[in-house]
């Protein structure tokens, strides 16, 4: 988390944040989508693409449900419980598994841990509210096995028939990689039609290894065509360096409606239980908007209400003491960079004041300056001067996780001399993030802040979150400073 503004530190490490002594500020230009310098247009030729088929899998959760029932005949007040049965069943029914080929076996654990949740929760609620009608444990039992099979018979059905579709028209894909690596995968793929994915295409720097009968694309101009001739709707990464190499277009790829794919092609890896023709490999979100989203946003406005209610005497006894020792000023506000490139208003606690506009814009921030006082001091070792931030959170301006937001000069600067840097703005900024709590704070490496931050963006989920909330919260008490 970088402070508003201090003297530059000397001597930094290669990647590490420049100094400045007063160059003229750099505009930031709003990152464009699919800011990569490929353009796919949003309607393309070729077969529409096909609807996540999320409804089907509903359908036979709540369908599994009803199956379920008879186990209710000799019960009363049988039509409410089939409601809280289905009603249970749908709201933990178990997700898609995620897996190109998806099969009933690979999901069975989640499904049947589900489906037992769900009656458990309803048998304790009709023993909270009927206590005179509470399920015994063989209408339990009888549920539980009649619901369970029926989930897997049904969603086994729905998972076969996507799997003969896919057998029937594979879906085209782009191999993304080094033309040797890419091209032994693409024939594995061939080899193995079961897999639902047929290669059409290799994008590669340049062309190299034998050409496996697929043309290696170099320009943006060949990968836009092959995407549109094709209607291609799958891209396979295959090399580790693609995604820090490629990832712009690996982003303009999946804006364009493309899912994408990490192919572990070289060794193996056991810690995923996906497999496609024998590689490892697992889905990557690349986009912006993804799932989930909402869910994020309660948990800013939740966890930010509550701490602004609990840290509001610290709040006011912070401002009070600067107040008194530092003068009028309390609040320092700076325009940082959001999602998207936007500009925002960030608020802090002034810790330091800078000589004038000019250096509080394009000069580095390090920790522990001489000249600060020794409440100041404490606010940055303790990172309570980012307090007020809270409520830019509330505002929407940021998020409690998420890459830290930086100044117009430095994000313009960071966005040219590191790649990655820009595609941090895809998701909104925020208080602490996966960077942070990985130490990578203050005078680090901008580099491997932009990799953090990225790998958090292409693999957030609402778990992770709360994992760096916590992690955050256990540094506090050990602080560093920042």
């Amino acid at each position: 988390m970088s402070a508003e503004s201090t003297v530059p530190s000397p001597g930094l490490a290669p990647g590490r944040p420049p100094r400045d002594h007063g160059s003229t500020a750099v505009p930031v230009l709003r990152p464009r989508r699919g800011s990569s310098g490929f353009r796919f247009p949003v309607r393309r030729q070729g077969p529409p693409p096909r609807p996540a088929a999320a409804l089907p899998l509903i359908v036979a959760d709540g369908a599994a449900a009803l199956l379920g029932a008879p186990a209710f005949a000799e019960a009363e007040h049988r039509p409410l419980l089939v409601a809280l049965l289905v009603t249970a069943a749908l709201l933990l029914r178990a997700q898609p598994s995620g897996q190109p080929v998806p099969s009933v076996l690979d999901e069975l654990p989640a499904v049947w841990g589900r489906i037992a949740v769900a009656w458990l929760v309803m048998a304790t609620l009709v023993a909270a509210y009927r206590p005179g009608h509470a399920l015994t444990g063989r209408t339990l039992l009888a549920g539980f096995a009649l619901h369970a099979a029926a989930s897997c018979v049904l969603r086994g059905a729905v998972h076969a028939r996507r799997r003969a579709d896919l057998l029937r028209r594979p879906r085209a894909a782009l191999v993304v990689g080094p033309a040797e690596t890419a091209q032994r995968v693409a024939a594995a793929l061939l080899r193995h039609p079961r897999c639902g994915m047929r290669p059409v295409g290799v994008v590669a720097d340049r062309p190299g290894g034998g050409t496996g009968g697929l043309p290696v694309l170099t320009r943006g101009a060949e990968v836009e065509r092959a995407v549109v001739q094709n209607g291609v709707r799958a891209v396979l990464a295959v090399h580790p360096s693609v995604r820090t190499g490629q990832g712009p277009l690996l982003r303009a790829l999946a804006e364009s409606g493309c899912a994408v794919w990490e192919i572990d092609a070289d060794s193996p890896s056991y810690a995923t239980k996906h497999r496609l023709a024998g590689f490892s490999c697992r889905r990557l979100l690349m986009s912006g908007a993804r799932r989930g989203s909402a869910g994020k946003r309660v948990l800013d406005v939740l966890v930010c209400g509550v701490l602004l209610l609990l840290a509001g005497p610290l709040l006011l006894g912070c401002a009070a003491l600067l107040r008194l020792t530092d003068g009028p000023g309390v609040l320092f506000r700076q325009e940082r960079i959001g999602r998207d490139g936007r500009p925002f208003t960030l608020l802090k606690f002034r810790t330091h004041r800078p000589a004038d506009a000019h250096e509080a814009a394009t000069r580095w921030s390090v920790a522990g300056e001489q000249e600060m006082r020794p409440l100041c001091r404490m606010l940055r070792r303790t990172s309570l001067d980012e307090l007020p931030q809270l409520w830019n959170v509330l505002r929407g301006d940021m998020s409690l996780v998420g890459p830290r937001p930086e100044r117009p000069y430095f994000a313009a600067r960071f966005s040219q001399e590191h790649p990655g840097y820009a595609a941090r703005h895809r998701m909104r900024s925020g208080i602490t993030g996966l960077a942070q709590v990985q130490g990578l704070r203050g005078d680090t490496s901008i580099e491997d802040r932009a990799r953090f931050d990225n790998a958090y963006i292409d693999n957030w989920s609402l778990w992770q979150d709360v994992c760096i909330l916590l992690r955050t919260a256990v540094a506090l008490v050990r602080p560093t400073g920042s």
